[in-house]
């Protein structure tokens, strides 16, 4: 089995019952309308009904301050539960304060850039620091990093109420400028990490994104959703968008996001929420890995069978670069291609050469792109190897195969002195041995643009994984090569660096190295793990990330050697 994107008769279905909402206004919007208030909407069609707004307490004598463009909206079997509501702008932000405190609002969910494609989407409606919006004074208090999203705290008081409240901004920016995200795995984690984080007791959940329709729609729906398949077993996305519509204008705005809606909800009700408290990883995974005499199965292998069943099956399209005439040769194996949407494109020119390289950018927990995974270089793909390195700004190769001439797997690097790749040059510095790493440090430029100046680039060759084998020989020796690079990281280029991480066909090996990166900075800064989320994540670029069952294995069990070592 493999999941596959919804069959062309489901897809004209949903189609069909997308063009049987009411488009535009279905309730009157008369106080949007009020020459006052027209400069409170960022857009003239989008803006809020009567009987469902938001209503601030009025200024005294100022009849129409008590107008923002929001609107309150149910969510599963709890009134008013979300406001949904428009990206603030520079005249709205002092009364978008004023509402998340009125309204006792605990989490500000924001699924929107403040700039797409070149066009204001949304302000900057929170501080770097502290900053009163009229009588509301907002301190940041921490900020939260990850790839697809932000958390930031903040401390809110109103002069004269004597109490200070926490508010959470959950910040997704991983929904891309045009269309819906390929893959629903970062917007369903994100959803599951603002319900984790969110008081139940607190006030309306306040949504929006530039208009404050579409992709607040899209967010809305989808977490009534996963709370009507947890209670009920069954959903109603159809119903739900209506009753939304009801309350807001166009919310969930296009067929595309709502053919998207059915793919997330779909995805979570075959997965389900795999995630582990670090307090419970080992009773979990000890249950986990419980053998059922009768079926001869597991609850790991039935995990690991459902992550090869939502696993995306990559076409032939996908990969049109990589299958190129031209890109043939570059290529180790014709089953292990990168698909266009996460390939490097090669910058550096170097005389006919093409930009293509068999690698695929991939996110760390943190970082977009942080890791680029590809295969050993091949005798002719060297020089676009290093290209690769110098282009992208890597700091850090990890290499888990051995050099091979037999398997086309050159030495790739210079024992000393300096080996030249076309315009680029990589000059050895020092080598060290520690166990089963091997680290050399070289220093690279290209010579063709001196004014650029070097990087030193640490490569980490990992000895303790033998071609035999289908997992290393030691879970701590390979803990060990993952604090190593991350220290690496850290110290030359504050973590900002990219890392190259390659096996023979950058597949399995390199997907379990990366695989488990994101899941010690899981359990660093959430205090919790899900492998099975990390390798989805990682899979959905790549299909071979982690491709055995016992690999899969590996990453807990180095999950839980990482506790054990504190």
């Amino acid at each position: 089995l493999s999941f596959k994107p919804l069959s062309m008769t489901v897809f004209y279905l949903l189609l069909f019952f997308f063009q049987s909402f009411f488009e535009g206004q279905s309730a009157p919007w008369d106080s949007a309308k009020k020459d006052e208030n027209r400069m409170k909407n960022r857009y003239g069609n989008i803006i809020a009904y009567d009987h469902s707004r938001v209503r601030l307490q009025a200024l005294e004598g100022e009849q129409s301050s008590d107008y923002i463009n929001a609107n309150y909206v149910d969510g599963y079997h709890r009134p008013n539960h979300y406001i949904a509501t428009q990206g603030p702008m520079q005249e709205t932000v002092i009364d978008f304060w004023k509402m998340v405190w009125q309204e006792n609002t605990a989490a500000i969910v924001m699924v929107t850039n403040l700039v797409e494609v070149g066009r204001v989407k949304c302000c900057k409606y929170w501080p770097d620091d502290s900053e009163i919006y009229r009588d509301i004074k907002v301190t940041l208090i921490e900020t939260e990093l990850l790839s697809e999203y932000v958390i930031r705290t903040f401390a809110v008081e109103k002069r004269g109420a004597h109490e200070i409240r926490e508010i959470r901004q959950f910040h997704f920016t991983g929904w891309p400028d045009h269309g819906v995200p390929y893959h629903a795995s970062g917007l369903l984690g994100f959803i599951r990490r603002v319900k984790s984080k969110t008081l139940t007791n607190a006030g309306p959940m306040v949504v929006h994104c530039s208009a404050g329709a579409g992709r607040t729609g899209c967010f809305i729906v989808i977490d009534i959703m996963l709370d009507m398949a947890e209670r009920e077993g069954v959903v109603d996305i159809y119903n739900c968008v209506r009753e939304l519509r009801s309350r807001r204008v166009n919310m969930v705005q296009t067929e595309e996001q709502y053919v998207f809606i059915h793919d997330a909800i779909l995805e979570a009700c075959l997965c389900g929420d795999t995630t582990i408290p670090a307090s419970q990883l080992r009773s979990v995974y000890y249950d986990m890995n419980r053998l059922d005499p009768q079926t001869n199965s597991s609850p790991i292998k039935e995990e690991f069978r459902t992550l090869n069943m939502v696993t995306p099956t990559l076409r032939v399209e996908d990969c049109s670069i990589a299958l190129l005439p031209r890109n043939h040769e570059k290529n180790r194996c014709m089953d292990v291609l990168p698909p266009d949407r996460c390939l490097p494109f090669l910058i550096t020119i170097d005389g006919e050469s093409s930009n293509y390289i068999n690698a695929a950018l991939m996110d760390s927990y943190k970082q977009p792109s942080a890791f680029i995974v590809t295969q050993h270089p091949l005798p002719n793909t060297v020089k676009d190897f290093w290209r690769l390195v110098l282009d992208y700004h890597c700091t850090s190769i990890v290499m888990l195969n051995d050099v091979d001439p037999a398997q086309l797997c050159p030495q790739y690097w210079p024992e000393n002195g300096v080996h030249r790749h076309g315009p680029i040059q990589v000059e050895f510095v020092s080598a060290d041995l520690e166990e089963d790493i091997i680290s050399r440090i070289f220093r690279i430029y290209n010579a063709a643009r001196p004014q650029d100046g070097y990087r030193m680039v640490q490569q980490f060759q990992f000895l303790g994984w033998p071609m035999y084998r289908d997992t290393p020989m030691s879970k701590r020796s390979f803990l060990k090569l993952i604090r190593q690079v991350d220290k690496w990281q850290e110290e030359y280029d504050g973590g900002e660096g990219r890392t190259v991480v390659h096996c023979l066909n950058g597949g399995g090996r390199s997907g379990t190295f990366c695989a488990i990166s994101i899941v010690c900075e899981m359990l660093q800064h959430q205090h919790s793990v899900d492998v099975f989320h990390a390798v989805k994540t990682l899979r959905n670029n790549k299909p071979n990330m982690v491709d055995l069952l016992d690999q899969y294995k590996f990453c807990y069990e180095v999950a839980l050697e990482y506790l054990n070592s504190g």
